[in-house]
């Protein structure tokens, strides 16, 4: 069985959104200066590297990232190559993917960027309004990316996130796939225990027989 761990690793000075509040990291208790273990304070905000966006994060009185519903992140789940020269992810780019496919995962020329350097650039590729409507239709629920926004919007009226929040799909942002192959897996993906939390930073692996 192989093991991918698609999650981004935290550290101050990591890529954040523009707008987000940084992470941070810093030793409140450290062996080196004479205490008797090692403890540190976070400081991060609720869409931090890996997360999951709950319908809270876009739509009024939607599910909090503690009342999600568990088996939407866990479970079969297909990784998606998008071509590097597309700009973004739109019917075309999704026409591999079967009826009934509950999970995506999109590959896209955002993991060999990361993979090269962790810093943000914004002209990444994202999923377009066409593209979300696309997979609602072959009946996703959850749909994953490995930029830190699904959606590169200017006018700021994210469609995307209103689209799939509002039909009760889940959103899975800040993926590394880069060592990832196209094909189907099964993802194990737990966001933090949030009380009322918009978002959830999570661990997400895929594993393969």
């Amino acid at each position: 069985m192989q093991r991918f761990d698609i999650s981004m690793p935290l550290y101050r000075g990591m890529p954040a959104f523009p707008g987000d509040p940084p992470f941070g990291s810093e030793r409140a208790q450290s062996m080196d200066r004479g205490d008797p273990y090692n403890l540190s304070v976070l400081t991060l905000g609720s869409h931090v590297g890996t997360h999951v966006d709950p319908p809270i994060h876009f739509v009024r009185e939607g599910a909090t990232i503690d009342r999600i519903d568990l088996s939407i992140l866990n479970g079969p789940c297909r990784v998606v190559s998008i071509p590097d020269s597309a700009g973004s992810v739109g019917p075309r780019e999704l026409s591999s993917v079967p009826k009934g496919t509950a999970r995506v995962l999109l590959r896209t020329a955002n993991s060999e960027r990361w993979r090269q350097t962790l810093e943000f650039f914004p002209d990444y590729v994202a999923l377009a309004p066409d593209g979300a409507e696309a997979l609602l239709e072959r009946g996703t629920r959850l749909v994953g990316i490995d930029s830190l926004s699904i959606e590169r919007d200017p006018t700021r009226r994210y469609p995307v996130h209103h689209r799939l929040l509002g039909s009760g799909a889940l959103i899975l942002e800040g993926l590394l796939l880069s060592e990832v192959p196209a094909g189907s897996y099964e993802l194990e993906c737990l966001p933090l225990r949030l009380k009322d939390g918009d978002g959830g930073p999570a661990r997400a692996i895929l594993t393969s027989p």
